[in-house]
């Protein structure tokens, strides 16, 4: 085959944006219970739609998510916990599950600090003697 003709395979262009986010590590999930928003765009417009959501499940790179109405929700959106004061964390979907339960990876890596506010914030029994460190 000759130089400059398109071959047969995949090149990596062709594949999708989270391609290289599921090739990653994958951090261990830690059990929470914090209620969050996930905020996205809709019909290309310009203003951000938010839903309601629980935050069930999260490591540095994904995280679980809960949704109480089924509604379309596009490929990348925004995740914001509200009682932690963490806002537009981007989002790829990984998965959607039929109950409800979404599966998303991260844009970047979540620091430790913002995962301690989490499970501070966190009405989960496991996080019930978690404190807040307000000199890191």
């Amino acid at each position: 085959m000759m130089r400059g003709q398109a071959s047969d395979r995949p090149t990596y262009l062709s594949k999708e944006e989270s391609f290289m986010y599921d090739r990653e590590a994958n951090f261990p999930m830690e059990d929470t219970r914090n209620d969050a928003r996930i905020e996205y765009t809709e019909n290309g417009m310009l203003n951000l739609t938010s839903r309601r959501c629980e935050l069930l499940k999260i490591s540095k790179s994904s995280a679980v998510l809960g949704i109480a109405t089924q509604f379309k929700l596009p490929q990348n959106f925004y995740l914001d916990v509200p009682s932690a004061r963490i806002g537009m964390v981007g989002c790829i979907v990984k998965r959607v599950h039929a109950n409800n339960i979404i599966e998303a990876r991260f844009l970047r890596l979540m620091s430790e600090r913002d995962l301690n506010r989490i499970f501070v914030y966190s009405t989960h029994p496991n996080h019930r003697n978690r404190v807040l460190d307000i000199y890191s």
